[in-house]
């Protein structure tokens, strides 16, 4: 699964990041590193862009983007 098939409020581990090296750095940069928990918080009308939590902020990611992102959903307590 990966992060374009979440829906709004659902919460997830990234499990890998199929993207160019240069892409993943600029991810990694910014928080997005395997094991870390996100959450879905909103999808624009039209689909694109995603708008996640990680790490305590809000990071907005292109669906093309989220596509390319593996995770792990968690389940409810």
């Amino acid at each position: 699964m990966n992060i374009s098939d979440m829906r709004i409020g659902q919460k997830a581990i990234i499990t890998s990041m199929e993207l160019p090296l240069k892409v993943q750095r600029k991810f990694t940069d910014m928080g997005l590193t395997t094991g870390v928990e996100i959450i879905l918080r909103h999808i624009a009308p039209l689909g694109d862009p995603l708008w996640l939590e990680v790490r305590g902020y809000d990071l907005a990611l292109r669906k093309a983007e989220a596509k390319s992102i593996n995770v792990n959903l968690l389940t409810r307590d």
